[in-house]
């Protein structure tokens, strides 16, 4: 075989497409941009429903899911953005609505009225037609030419495809054919809308602009800020048991301090519902305030299922055992406004450095030779230093300098009451010491006697009144 010959049988343009492929005419830079901005309105649209929705949506699975689909759609929004920038579109015009009926799409979405309905407006309808655009996408570009939206495109697709597992899943948990068949109108106007705006990237046939009858978001929908939980977290107003005091305390050993931290991140739950609520409630910043306000609301949901891992690994059912609160979030999200919720987060972060935080839970987790939370702590401990960074970004910046903004952040918290003996008088917890069970579960499965001193552990967030302050495990 000659030289020539062998070449023959090597990858083509760098194995992106064949010559034949790349000899096809595709989209102009001007269509290109104008289906590029389609997509980065549906990613952002996409992006503010998770949010939006994520707060008061009670299901934990779902607040989970809603807290990852929203950092991958802001995570894609960016990158969307950036490509449309690198094509002659000073100014970019990517705060502009591209189409009414798109808008009223997701408007619809947005504001339907039951979990039910969200799920199918957001896995059958939005996710579904963003694939759909997309594959469309790669089939009519020049993969040579438009090689950059060509690899977005395929990254934001693998990521569609994980989001559309999950809400099918979602769908066949949730909804059955009478619920399907309420919907029915509604879903119609869904479809509608998709028909009228000639898909969601635009292709479709020409339509006249005459605008669709709103059903659920006939009226402008309205944040609900209230963080609100299903029937597995049974008592979410406890405050009997003070993790702080525990952990810091060195008289206990390390082995039960895992159980205090797998319980500290379980309750970070309360982290991304009350993120969203600065996420949704701050309008008007640079886009990219958003990408990592949702980054970081994400990562705080990583934590929370750290928590819930660790408690599985022990054979420990968290639903049954342990009483995760919500006063966290409650307390900020309705007492505090958005910039004063963002102090308080701040504030809290900035206690984390020290030995006092992050790095003596990760010490505890080597310590108490369980190799799960020592991982766990490891990843929560970086995941922590990133966050501190977002908060220098975003908020330190508001300030002349940053002891003014850690003494505000000082003050907020300072300000917030979290109403223990209210909550009891009205019925809606006992403040249970639900530790002693779970110590013992613990133990059993550690093959060892609990130690009596760890098991009468009974100290309270009401005992220790200004341990309130050291709240940290809630951020």
């Amino acid at each position: 075989m000659n030289a020539y010959q062998s070449y023959r049988n090597l990858p083509s343009l760098a194995g992106i497409c064949s010559l034949t492929e790349a000899m096809k005419p595709g989209l102009s830079v001007e269509i290109c941009v104008s289906r590029l901005k389609r997509y980065h309105y549906a990613f952002k649209r996409l992006h503010q429903i998770f949010t939006a929705r994520l707060t008061a949506e009670p299901i934990y699975e779902l607040k989970m899911g809603f807290s990852l689909h929203g950092h991958l759609c802001a995570e894609h929004a960016t990158t969307l953005r950036k490509r449309v920038g690198e094509m002659r579109e000073p100014p970019l015009g990517l705060e502009a609505v591209p189409d009414l009926h798109l808008e009223i799409f997701f408007d619809e979405i947005l504001a339907a009225p039951t979990t039910e309905e969200l799920g199918l407006g957001l896995y059958e309808q939005a996710v579904p037609a963003l694939q759909a655009a997309l594959e469309g996408h790669l089939a009519d570009t020049n993969r040579l030419a438009d090689h950059p939206s060509v690899r977005l495109c395929r990254f934001a697709l693998l990521e569609l495809a994980d989001m559309q597992q999950f809400g099918a899943q979602v769908v066949l948990s949730l909804i059955d054919e009478p619920c399907r068949e309420r919907a029915s109108k509604w879903l119609a106007l869904l479809a509608d809308c998709l028909l009228a705006a000639g898909g969601l990237d635009g292709t479709g046939a020409l339509r006249d602009g005459t605008p669709l009858d709103r059903l659920h978001s006939a009226q402008p929908y309205q944040f609900d800020r209230t963080p609100r939980r299903d029937e597995r977290f049974s008592d979410p107003y406890n405050m009997a048991v003070n993790a702080e005091v525990f952990l810091y305390d060195e008289e206990f050993p390390p082995e039960p301090k895992t159980l205090m931290m797998f319980y500290k991140r379980l309750r970070e739950i309360d982290v991304p519902e009350m993120m969203a609520s600065i996420i949704v409630e701050t309008p008007s910043k640079p886009w990219d305030y958003y990408r990592d306000m949702t980054r970081q609301l994400w990562d705080e949901a990583r934590h929370a299922m750290m928590g819930e891992v660790g408690f599985a690994n022990l054979g420990i059912d968290w639903a049954a055992k342990v009483m995760i609160n919500h006063t966290w979030s409650l307390a900020l999200n309705t007492q505090l406004k958005p910039i004063e919720r963002h102090a308080v987060l701040y504030f809290i972060e900035q206690g984390l450095m020290p030995k006092t935080g992050k790095r003596f839970e990760w010490e505890v987790g080597l310590a108490s030779h369980n190799p799960l939370s020592a991982l766990f702590q490891d990843y929560d401990w970086a995941d922590e230093v990133l966050h501190a960074r977002i908060g220098r970004d975003w908020y330190l910046k508001e300030f002349k300098n940053a002891q003014e903004a850690v003494r505000y952040g000082d003050e907020c918290w300072s300000r917030v009451l979290l109403n223990w003996e209210s909550w009891r008088q009205q019925g809606l917890t006992q403040h249970r010491n639900w530790w002693p069970d779970v110590y013992r579960d613990a133990c059993q499965r550690w093959g060892v006697q609990p130690d009596p001193k760890v098991l009468a552990y009974s100290t309270s967030y009401q005992t220790v009144r200004a341990d309130l302050k050291n709240l940290v495990g809630s951020a």
